[in-house]
């Protein structure tokens, strides 16, 4: 089964919890605390394999969940980390946030990597709070939550040459004459249900990748037929060579067949669009080529043709000579610019709070990234842990900041599921 999106929700590992605890010794008195800090949560990795076509290993795992990282011990034993979740994916795969459609990465190197959903930090013990003034914490951290992702999971083929046009005008013929690909080949329209690539090598030992793209109809773009699944795909080549049935031997005109397939080609992106073209001009053998191929010339005349026949291989040489030759002198194309993949680099303004307060319903809702991990990271069966977490919010401004609202003693206060009491 060809699969070329899958859609997943990943979750991180939790950090493993760092543990409360004191020395205990015979004949050694104030031994001290001694809890060890917790082992950091999995991540969740993917990796891009030549060896894998298709993303239908994904198909089935909607939901990857990642183990936790173990839990901090006494005698300053630290928790083991959690081995990471690596999930193999074919190269030319683009990995995609669902929620804001940024891109992680686009894998088309075999081993490349990216971490696509961070585990947590493990908790520390309460012998890391240690200090001068205060030697004997009696609370730890519980461990960091780990992230959750939608992500959304691209392949889009790599190729060099990628075959267009309409179904069965003997692109997939083409592609098992000039390669030693073995694609379907059958008399009726769309035999082909998923990109088949090809090697071609040339007598100088020089080869490039050709991809049979599947064929398109009116309105492929628009989601009609199987176009509009494997137009993407084209996206990757550098060349696009547009085959025809120039004998029009089920009766088509191969110039309408032609401009049908490139209005489809422009509405679903310009920039495949502006990609180097080359006309191939299919079935020669048969009556009806030649009038036809004058009339397309004369309709087109600075197009590059190349007159074939994908059954007797008549003209596939000169063919595979010119792209070969093209593609030296053809820059690679970066796919995705710069303002499309997600920023690795967090913007910390001087004046921005790490927080929104808001009241709903007579509430007053705090909410922010650091302190809901705050929040997840405190035993509040602690009461140390709590005065901490008390002093972290204070230290925010976050008390100042609902008094400054109008936050009254007794008015209760929100964090995510979570509701207290304000106090002065």
């Amino acid at each position: 089964m060809f699969v070329d999106e899958v859609k997943m929700k990943l979750i991180a590992g939790k950090g493993g919890d760092g543990c409360t605890s004191f020395r205990r010794e015979k004949y050694i008195s104030m031994g001290g605390p001694d809890g060890g800090s917790g082992g950091k949560g999995a991540s969740i990795i993917f990796e891009a394999s030549e060896g894998l076509k298709t993303l239908v290993d994904l198909k089935y795992h909607k939901i990857v969940k990642a183990p936790k990282g173990e839990n901090g011990k006494g005698k300053n034993r630290k928790g083991a980390n959690a081995l990471d979740v690596v999930l193999k994916v074919p190269t030319g795969t683009t990995i995609i946030d669902d929620d804001t459609g940024l891109v992680l990465a686009d894998l088309t190197r075999d081993g490349e990597r990216v971490v696509c959903a961070l585990g947590g930090r493990g908790g520390r013990g309460n012998v890391a709070f240690a200090t001068h003034e205060h030697p004997a914490p009696s609370f730890s951290e519980l461990g960091e939550p780990g992230e959750i992702r939608y992500v959304k999971c691209e392949l889009k083929v790599l190729a060099d040459v990628g075959l267009v046009g309409m179904p069965s005008v003997g692109k997939s013929s083409l592609l098992a004459s000039v390669s030693f690909a073995n694609p379907k080949i059958a008399a009726y329209h769309f035999t082909t249900l998923s990109p088949n690539l090809g090697v071609v090598e040339l007598k100088n030992k020089k080869s490039f990748i050709i991809a049979d793209l599947p064929g398109m109809i009116e309105g492929a773009s628009q989601g009609i037929g199987l176009g509009d699944r494997f137009l993407k795909h084209a996206s990757r080549t550098r060349i696009l060579a547009h085959v025809v049935d120039m004998a029009g031997s089920e009766g088509r005109n191969p110039i309408e067949d032609y401009e049908i397939i490139r209005k489809e080609i422009v509405s679903y992106s310009e920039k495949l669009a502006s990609k180097k073209e080359v006309i191939v001009a299919n079935k020669m053998d048969m009556p009806g080529f030649q009038e036809n191929l004058e009339k397309f010339k004369e309709r087109y005349p600075d197009k590059e043709i190349f007159s074939i026949s994908a059954l007797t291989k008549e003209g596939l040489e000169p063919l595979i000579n010119y792209l070969a030759e093209t593609l030296e002198h053809l820059e690679v194309e970066q796919l995705y610019q710069d303002d499309e993949y997600e920023s690795t680099i967090i913007y910390k303004f001087q004046n921005e709070k790490p927080y929104t307060i808001t009241k709903e319903d007579g509430i007053w809702v705090i909410r922010g990234e650091e302190i809901e991990k705050l929040f997840h990271m405190t035993r509040f069966s602690e009461d140390e842990g709590v005065q901490r977490f008390a002093r972290k919010l204070k230290g925010m401004g976050v008390e100042d900041a609902l008094e400054r609202l109008g936050a009254k003693k007794g008015d209760e206060v929100q964090i995510l599921d979570y509701i207290f009491e304000f106090k002065d």
